[in-house]
């Protein structure tokens, strides 16, 4: 469980996050909308422990990770995996060595030891399986789709199988039918992982496919959080807008 109580961040004289308090249930998707700029990317790093708060903290299984250093701080963190925008895939290397690069940094983190050359190909080879680019191992960032490095990322995440996956805008930039396939992934791997995930995004087609819970991120705090259903009859004007251009709930694609 990720529990986050009244934090604040500063950034060039202006308050980002204002007292924001939020509590991530395990095994749920919890989807943060919000437009471009209010800080959903910012409450993203404040969680994977890349930024520390001005002010409060941010509790992960009851462990406030701010204050941690070093080995401590690795323990928590290493349970958690970040699906980045732009994807974050290390241009320099193919797929395979991208998707083996922290096992072959960290190995096991359950027993402590290394990999062999072998459990590491089985595992990237299972990873790539799972999101649907069998046979891609030697291929270079550069030579894939966007979808394809989205894919990738989330293969590079799961192979190490953290309980907790954080997604910053994982449909940005993607036509409509691949950015289906990517909510898709985001389901499978939810339920087969059993993953908690936290998915921020602008996009209410993605969120309600998706998401067992709804926030609405505004003026540095979480203005509303909700069930789909109910999120959707709040009554505010972001919410109104966002009804508006919905022409068809996604939800009914997922249960043909």
């Amino acid at each position: 469980m990720i529990r986050i109580k009244d934090l604040w961040k500063i950034y060039k004289n202006e308050w980002v996050l204002k007292g924001l308090s939020l509590e991530v249930r395990r095994g749920e998707t919890l989807v943060i909308l919000g437009r471009s700029g209010v800080g959903k990317s910012v409450l993203l790093k404040h969680i994977i422990g890349i930024v520390v708060a001005d002010r409060g903290h941010v509790e992960v299984d009851g462990v406030p990770i701010s204050g941690l250093r070093g080995k401590k701080r690795f323990e928590i963190i290493s349970n958690m995996g970040m699906l980045f925008q732009g994807s974050a895939l290390f241009d320099s290397m193919d797929i395979k060595e991208n998707i083996a690069f922290f096992l072959r940094q960290h190995g096991n983190l359950k027993t402590g030891e290394r990999y062999s050359n072998g459990e590491i190909s089985d595992l990237v080879d299972q990873a790539l399986e799972m999101v649907g680019l069998a046979g891609i191992q030697q291929q270079m960032p550069s030579d894939l789709s966007g979808g394809m490095r989205k894919r990738a990322a989330l293969a590079r995440l799961i192979v190490y199988r953290p309980e907790y996956l954080l997604y910053d805008e994982p449909t940005a930039g993607l036509d409509p039918i691949t950015a289906m396939q990517i909510n898709e992934l985001i389901l499978k791997t939810q339920k087969s992982l059993g993953t908690t995930s936290v998915v921020v995004t602008h996009d209410i087609v993605s969120s309600l496919y998706v998401g067992d819970r709804l926030a609405l991120q505004r003026d540095g705090q979480i203005a509303y959080i909700d069930t789909p259903d109910a999120f959707l009859q709040i009554n505010d004007p972001i919410i109104a807008f966002l009804r508006k251009t919905i022409s068809e709930d996604p939800r009914t694609f997922r249960r043909r």
